[in-house]
């Protein structure tokens, strides 16, 4: 962990949230440790959902995706998850991250909530504190690929007040954008 990503995380080791149902839910910063947990909940998401996360139809995460996915270094590469508690331990039920593009003033998002979880309020509050993670690691931008069918994704970028536009390069995906500074 990069000292300045321990130093802003600091606060933000885990967080209670409770849901309009009553449910608690822990949003923390992924570890390594969470390899498991992250391979159980790409296994169980719906092949819409997997395929809107990922542009692809793959079914289970290979040993290097899932090294890079829970291996980050949360400063250029941040991830945070929504657990809950259940009898046999955390079960990962949504996860949203950044990953900083090479001129460094940008930071591509990706979100995916499990299904049963979504519609309330999970991914909201994820992209929150990605937005702040990223303005504290000092990116000006915030910008995702989106595929154009993904209509409930739009919608939920467009309230946080991404800008829209479609990809000159692939007539199929949105590029949103936020300014962060």
């Amino acid at each position: 962990m990069a000292s300045e990503g321990r130093e802003t995380l600091g606060a933000m080791e885990s967080s209670m949230s409770t849901l309009a149902d009553a449910t608690t839910v822990t949003l923390r910063p992924i570890r390594p440790s969470d390899a498991g947990i992250e391979q159980a909940f790409v296994r169980e998401l719906s092949d819409e959902s997997r395929y809107f996360r990922f542009m692809d139809m793959l079914r289970e995460l290979s040993p290097q995706m899932l090294k890079q996915l829970t291996e980050i270094d949360y400063d250029t590469h941040m991830a945070f998850i929504a657990v809950v508690d259940e009898p046999a331990g955390e079960r990962e039920v949504a996860v949203g991250r950044y990953v900083g593009m090479p001129d460094g003033a940008e930071c591509e998002f990706a979100i995916v909530v499990a299904d049963r979880w979504q519609n309330k309020g999970i991914a909201w509050e994820l992209m929150h504190l990605l937005i702040e993670a990223a303005r504290t690691h000092g990116f000006a931008r915030m910008c995702g690929d989106i595929l154009a069918s993904n209509r409930k994704m739009l919608d939920f970028v467009r309230e946080l007040g991404f800008a829209l536009a479609m990809d000159e390069r692939d007539p199929r995906q949105i590029k949103a954008t936020l300014a962060l500074k």
